[in-house]
């Protein structure tokens, strides 16, 4: 198991044609690896300069035996992938472009927002095409969406990496559906 201490780190699978799948991002404090049961299914690429912390599985279970604190940590840390992977299936399985790029940023605003962070600002330490790959889509049909929702006031976009969110409440009818509705 490892733990990023710092940067930012891309999750994803290969298949066998070339093709990649992001399936997710982790930050500083993340877990990576947990529920591998001995073989990781997956591979882990830095996206900016990083430095991760490598726990051996035998030294965090003689840990959690004596320690429930990490033991519900690391629960809630197995639960939370959980919750975020069927997020994805269903965002790649039955959402448009702009449902999944608005829930993707609805996502990591969470996700800063847990950390302690604005979650109104958005730092993208991954590049475009690891959230065309992440989201099913092309890198065209990323930047497309990005320039819309950016067009329709939403979201504001500084050097194509900080995203301000400016009216979260319309992101997330975006996300469920419907329609952005500035007033």
């Amino acid at each position: 198991v490892y733990r990023v201490e710092a940067g930012h780190v891309c999750i994803y699978k290969m298949m066998p044609d070339g093709r990649r799948q992001v399936i997710d991002f982790a930050y500083p404090g993340d877990m990576i690896g947990l529920g591998a049961l001995g073989t990781h299914a997956a591979n882990a690429q830095a996206t900016v300069k990083t430095r991760v912390r490598y726990i051996p599985i035998s030294v965090l279970h003689e840990v959690v035996r004596t320690d429930a604190r990490l033991g519900i940590t690391l629960y809630e840390a197995v639960s939370q992938e959980l919750l975020a992977a069927r997020e994805l299936l269903f965002t790649v399985s039955q959402r448009t472009a702009t449902e999944r790029l608005a829930s993707f940023l609805l996502a990591l605003s969470r996700r800063s927002e847990r950390r302690g962070e604005d979650p109104l600002e958005i730092v993208l330490p991954m590049t475009r095409a690891d959230i065309a790959d992440f989201l099913g889509l092309t890198i065209e049909t990323v930047s497309r969406t990005f320039t819309k929702l950016r067009n329709e006031g939403l979201i504001d976009l500084e050097q194509c990496i900080l995203v301000t969110i400016k009216d979260v409440e319309a992101l997330a009818e975006l996300a469920r559906g419907g329609h952005a509705s500035k007033a």
